[in-house]
């Protein structure tokens, strides 16, 4: 049977793409123009056209880094029901998604996957996106959007739970919201004003309401004020306020909440031994902080060496990384961390197992020790991951 022109075409796309765009390796020269993505790809979420796994960063398919503005990975690991995907945000203010669909999370109105970048129709005038476990957050105009799984209620539509929501669709309630975080069945959002809402799966007190009771329409974190940024894990949550001081709450089992606890707690935290933080970040179960003098502490998961600390033991209070320096940008999946260095470098530690370091090998690392992805002057500024999978992203 002759193969359809849509797969025809994409065929060529995907030739020409491979021949004008090879895959860059760590020891290439020169910059290169396009957002970059390896590891697992099972389910396309890589984005350049197949299902084949890259053990090198590989251009994703008519992306260019200056056309966007932020991008999100989404979903776990090389199992279907992982519904790995991304979501980018590009300048002009559009969506483009890609990946897994299978609970509407591409935001296309199907449940069809894809393993190429499509505009997500009927959105313009986006400021910020999210991408979840199974769901996606959109920022237009202040006003929260949500799609994807709804079964635990992290759509925050007030409406049916049963039945994936494969456009975007209004969050109830907010409005002036500055920043999203989407993490693994619940939402968050940031408002102008510098308070937290979050609503969806209440479970391990993710939610930060005082309870571990679901909601389905967003309710504020009680006693949290003049929040500058939020980050969003699996089932943790980190906000940096305007005096530098990291908060957190929801699962603390693997020590993700810095505070020297392996509790859970349904209410803010104080992240212990920090200050002057800059910029913090939250991979699938740990945190990182960059601090005002540049230097990385990181704290939480570390059984594949995903921090960086020279050991493989979860850490409940912040260790500082003196060999991590110039760090612009961290994300981590389930066992692996990528980070954009200010020379325009990725690099990365943790397991490696399906080349979700980036650097042609399967080899995870030892000691402190890191790997590159991408060399210095590639222009990168930030990385990706999915959220408990094993795929990387650069842009």
């Amino acid at each position: 049977m002759s193969p359809s022109p849509r797969i025809t075409l994409l065929a060529v796309l995907t030739a020409a793409t491979t021949l004008a765009v090879p895959c860059l390796s760590a020891h290439a020269a020169g910059t290169d123009p396009w957002v970059r993505a390896w590891g697992e790809n099972a389910q396309g979420q890589l984005g350049n056209g197949s299902v084949l796994a890259q053990q090198t960063p590989a251009a994703v398919l008519g992306i260019t880094r200056d056309d966007v503005r932020e991008l999100s990975g989404g979903g776990g690991g090389a199992a279907a029901a992982a519904n790995p995907f991304a979501v980018a945000l590009l300048k002009d203010g559009t969506v483009k998604s890609w990946g897994s669909n299978a609970t509407g999370q591409l935001g296309n109105g199907t449940l069809v996957a894809q393993s190429f970048p499509a505009t997500v129709a009927g959105l313009s005038g986006v400021s910020e996106v999210s991408a979840g476990l199974n769901h996606a957050l959109a920022v237009k105009g202040g006003r929260v959007l949500a799609w994807g799984s709804n079964a635990s209620k992290q759509l925050g539509t007030g409406q049916d739970t049963t039945n994936p929501y494969r456009a975007p669709i209004p969050v109830q309630s907010l409005d002036k919201v500055k920043d999203v975080g989407a993490g693994c069945d619940f939402s968050v959002a940031l408002r102008q004003d510098g308070t937290v809402w979050t609503w969806g799966k209440g479970d391990n007190g993710r939610l930060g309401t005082g309870n571990n009771t679901t909601r389905e329409t967003p309710q504020k974190v009680p006693d949290l004020v003049d929040v500058e940024s939020v980050a969003v894990g699996c089932d943790h949550v980190l906000a940096l306020t305007a005096d530098g001081v990291v908060k957190s709450w929801g699962k603390g089992a693997e020590g993700q909440l810095g505070n020297d606890s392996t509790t859970d707690s349904n209410k803010p935290v104080d992240v212990a031994y920090l200050d002057a933080v800059a910029r913090i970040f939250a991979t699938s179960a740990s945190g990182f902080a960059v601090l005002d003098d540049g230097s990385l502490a990181g704290w939480g998961k570390n059984t594949d060496r995903q921090l960086g600390d020279g050991t493989n033991a979860n850490r409940t209070t912040p260790v500082v990384l003196d060999h991590l320096k110039g760090v612009q940008s961290i994300s981590g999946g389930a066992d692996f961390t990528v980070a954009a260095l200010d020379d325009g470098s990725v690099i990365g530690w943790g397991a490696n197992a399906a080349a979700q370091l980036g650097d042609g090998t399967t080899s995870g690392t030892t000691g402190t020790s890191t790997v590159t992805a991408l060399p210095p002057g590639s222009g990168i500024t930030h990385v990706a991951t999915t959220v408990t999978g094993k795929s990387a992203f650069a842009y």
